[in-house]
């Protein structure tokens, strides 16, 4: 089959290898219909992160091929959407909701799910079927189900949005955007999102932002206490992963309200006085996409949101370095890969 694989910084080639195999009863294969390109994936592509010859990607949906002797939820044939951390949703920490903590789990970008064919640990608890063979237009949303969509939800859910809030949204890569999709569908009142470039801007309104903020720090944060009568947002998404985000997030919410961060953190540290005296509640990290999947796929399936808009660029498999690079070069915010 053929694969993505990162060698260096900068460095991505599509290479023939091996086709997986079950290997324990719980494994199924799929065959991809669509894999993407995920922001994360240009910390190692950066240099931000250390990578020598890997698999790359972590995202994906497609038609089950094979499935091991212990799976019982999909079958052959079916279309199946999975989450980027294998679970296998019965243990204490899954049904808790927090699937990204199994205690048996897997992190896709492992194995790498840029490629034709995947094994998908842990079936039963990782994949859900689509209720039939998805619409071909239908294909771009359910591939950010696996992921971005998964993750800004978690993010707004997080950051308690809901009816009568006003909810901040640091980022407008594709889980900031999504975030504010997920915020307009909790029901919350204000989205402000933070963002410069106009075709994102454009799509966050689309999504529901019903303010625009250009400013980023403490400009940012300025900005939002004025249009907060002063007392910044009730919720506030961090999409991003840096000091500056995190910081700005923390510094736009109200005392008592709350923050969402799901940015992948890289050398994010909070001064423990500004924490103390902040008064905000914190929660986030990797998120538990499995928990949202049957309501997302619903949504989607329904038509009620159109979450594959914020894929602006497809390219067949064998053109990822180019992805790569337009999403490092910001000439594209999500690239999806079609096979």
């Amino acid at each position: 089959m053929r694969q993505v694989v990162m060698y260096k910084p900068g460095d991505v080639r599509v290479e023939q290898r091996p086709d997986p195999t079950i290997i324990e009863p719980t494994d199924a294969i799929i065959r991809l219909a669509a894999t993407c390109i995920c922001g994360s994936d240009l910390w190692p592509y950066r240099g931000a992160e250390p990578v020598n010859h890997q698999v790359m990607g972590h995202e994906y949906v497609g038609v089950v091929a094979a499935v091991g002797s212990e799976v019982r939820t999909v079958e052959v044939g079916d279309f199946v959407v999975g989450s980027f951390w294998a679970s296998d949703n019965t243990c204490e920490i899954c049904q808790a909701g927090y699937q990204a903590y199994c205690v048996h789990r897997v992190l896709m970008g492992t194995i790498g799910t840029q490629a034709e064919l995947a094994r998908i640990p842990l079936a039963d608890g990782t994949l859900v079927a689509t209720p039939g063979r998805p619409d071909p237009e239908l294909i771009p949303s359910l591939m950010a189900a696996s992921d971005v969509l998964g993750t800004g939800w978690f993010a707004a859910v997080a950051a308690e949005a809901g009816p009568g809030k006003t909810v901040a949204v640091v980022g407008d890569g594709a889980v900031g955007l999504l975030g504010i999709l997920a915020a307009r569908q909790l029901g919350a009142e204000r989205i402000i999102a933070f963002s410069r470039h106009p075709d994102r801007q454009a799509l966050a309104r689309e999504f529901g932002a019903t303010d625009i903020v250009t400013e980023r720090g403490d400009a940012g944060v300025k900005r939002v206490k004025e249009l907060t009568g002063g007392l910044g947002a009730h919720s506030v998404i961090e999409a991003v992963g840096t000091q500056e985000a995190m910081m700005q997030a923390i510094h736009c919410t109200r005392p008592g309200g709350h923050v969402g961060f799901v940015g992948v953190s890289h050398d994010v540290a909070i001064p423990g006085d500004e924490l103390f005296m902040s008064g905000v509640h914190i929660h986030g990290g990797p998120a538990p996409v499995r928990r949202f999947l049957p309501e997302l796929i619903r949504l989607i399936w329904d038509r009620t949101i159109d979450p594959g808009k914020v894929f602006d660029l497809t390219l067949p498999l064998d053109r990822a370095a180019e992805g790569y690079q337009a999403m490092d070069q910001r000439t594209a915010t999500k690239v999806l890969l079609t096979l």
